[in-house]
């Protein structure tokens, strides 16, 4: 099995962020913070981890804040470096490696993840290339970016696109592209169809893409010319039918955590989950928490 190297990480980050409204009306849901870090660096933190350099975003004109995150701000660097506070600065600069390079792309219409990755495709040639959602958190042992790695080494074998997935209920099955699997190993199998979000009853199986892909050539061409699906919107399900007769295409069983902070209940769970491991707050934040849950138990309490 030859080495195979996954430079480039495309990030679609273009979307209108309704569910959590009004405070994305002027802020990108990806900016919103899970204790101290917004949502879109903790999927850049993974994916360089897995060995990116060239990082795409795929933005529209209200996501100035994204650009703005994951660039020098020479004045606040000035500022810390003045007060001799080197471990705010190093903070700062950690943000984004110095060996990795940011792109920025336009998505000029909101027409669906398909077209986000269309949108970036003349700078992505005909190497494979990771796709993250910023909403889907993953947590634990997942953040050092084993789940691409495991995608990358079976697309080493099979030359072909790899999906994440994960076990969903059957009352959830709507929400996701859904696929038909055939297994390979205990966390491998084939994908011999696919369907995007099916009504319950309908769908092939329990098992949904979630938001971590390794797309290869075949999936951009197959985007050229594809019609609308779901919703109106250019979807990524329909390119992957399409490549499936070029290329095989295989998915890998999520088995971690996985936090889908385009949810409110998600993002609160997440920031709670987050806020009983960060170093600085976790004491503290366990005996606020814990004194809510004994207040839940016997309201009297105050």
């Amino acid at each position: 099995m030859s080495e195979v190297r996954v430079r480039t990480a495309v990030f679609p980050v273009a979307g209108l962020g309704t569910r959590f409204l009004p405070a994305t009306k002027a802020t990108p849901k990806e900016m919103l913070p899970i204790v101290d870090k917004p949502l879109v660096q903790y999927a850049v933190e993974e994916a360089v981890r897995a060995g990116a350099e060239l990082l795409v975003f795929v933005t529209s004109r209200t996501k100035n804040a994204i650009s703005d995150h994951f660039d020098r701000s020479y004045e606040l660097e000035r500022a810390l470096e003045d007060r001799g506070d080197r471990e705010k600065l190093a903070l700062l600069e950690s943000i984004v490696p110095e060996s990795v390079h940011c792109v920025y792309i336009r998505q000029s219409h909101p027409l669906g993840l398909g077209h986000a990755i269309a949108c970036a495709a003349p700078i992505l040639g005909k190497d494979p290339f990771y796709v993250l959602l910023a909403d889907d958190l993953l947590y634990g042992e997942e953040e050092s970016g084993a789940l691409l790695e495991t995608m990358k080494a079976i697309h080493a074998r099979t030359a072909g696109p790899v999906l994440a997935l994960e076990s969903v209920e059957e009352s959830e099955v709507s929400r996701y592209g859904i696929v038909d699997p055939e297994a390979v190993d205990d966390r491998t199998v084939r994908v011999r169809r696919l369907q995007e979000k099916p009504r319950m009853g309908e769908a092939y199986s329990r098992l949904g893409v979630i938001g971590r892909y390794l797309l290869t050539f075949e999936v951009l061409e197959a985007l050229q010319g594809l019609e609308p699906g779901v919703g109106g919107e250019i979807q990524l399900t329909d390119a992957l039918s399409r490549a499936i007769a070029r290329a095989p295409l295989h998915g890998t069983v999520f088995d971690g955590r996985r936090f889908d902070c385009g949810s409110k209940i998600g993002y609160l769970q997440a920031c709670v989950e987050y806020g009983l491991t960060h170093d600085e707050v976790r004491e503290e934040f366990r005996d606020y928490l814990g004194e809510k849950l004994r207040f839940l138990v016997d309201p009297k309490r105050r």
